[in-house]
């Protein structure tokens, strides 16, 4: 009888301190470096979408070009999509398609001619509002423009400001193309969720 009273007490023994583990495991505080939150945390209201418009103007010619190369490989004067050409801007945002319409932002940031068989660039750029309840705002664009398609799409990855927590696309259609200096008129259309 002492013989099972003994494996009984072992066994509850045994069986506490697995519960004890257990609960102190489930109460411990996570050592991470990250946790869960909720969106109001932040003070995030409802999430909505929103529908930018307006036009980019890359100007590359000129006294005052707002876009310019910054690096270039052996072969890329030998190419014709001028691949290897990394160029940097800060072109101008319009509400029309004229360049002395209302400017409305700046696009800055860099293109890359990513493909040797067509004209088709990588786009890294924040679009940096300047006007309206957007000011000090911006979206951040990364994808991949086939400047002689039609309507070329592109993901918004991101924003600060009212635009935080971004995410959505941007269609780039070109307005006008001077093949002879090189510059465009690019008409945009964002469509983008944020809070």
């Amino acid at each position: 009888m002492a013989k099972i009273f003994a494996n009984a007490t072992s066994s509850f023994i045994f069986l506490f301190n697995v519960i004890l583990f257990s609960l102190t495991l489930a109460a411990a505080k996570p050592e991470g470096f990250s946790r869960n939150l909720s969106p109001k945390t932040l003070g995030l209201k409802r999430e909505k979408l929103s529908h930018l418009h307006f036009y980019f103007h890359d100007i590359v010619s000129g006294s005052n070009p707002t876009a310019v190369p910054v690096a270039r490989a052996a072969m890329t004067n030998n190419s014709f999509s001028s691949f290897g050409l990394v160029t940097m801007m800060d072109d101008p945002l319009t509400v029309k398609p004229e360049i002395s319409s209302k400017l409305v932002g700046r696009a800055q940031g860099i293109y890359a001619s990513a493909s040797q068989s067509e004209l088709s660039f990588l786009m890294a750029l924040n679009f940096v509002f300047t006007e309206g309840k957007y000011n000090g705002s911006t979206l951040s664009i990364l994808g991949r423009n086939s400047v002689l398609s039609g309507i070329r799409e592109m993901p918004v990855v991101g924003g600060s400001g009212l635009f935080r927590f971004a995410r959505g696309y941007a269609q780039a259609k070109t307005h006008d193309l001077d093949f002879k200096t090189g510059d465009a008129i690019v008409e945009y259309n964002v469509y983008v969720f944020h809070y």
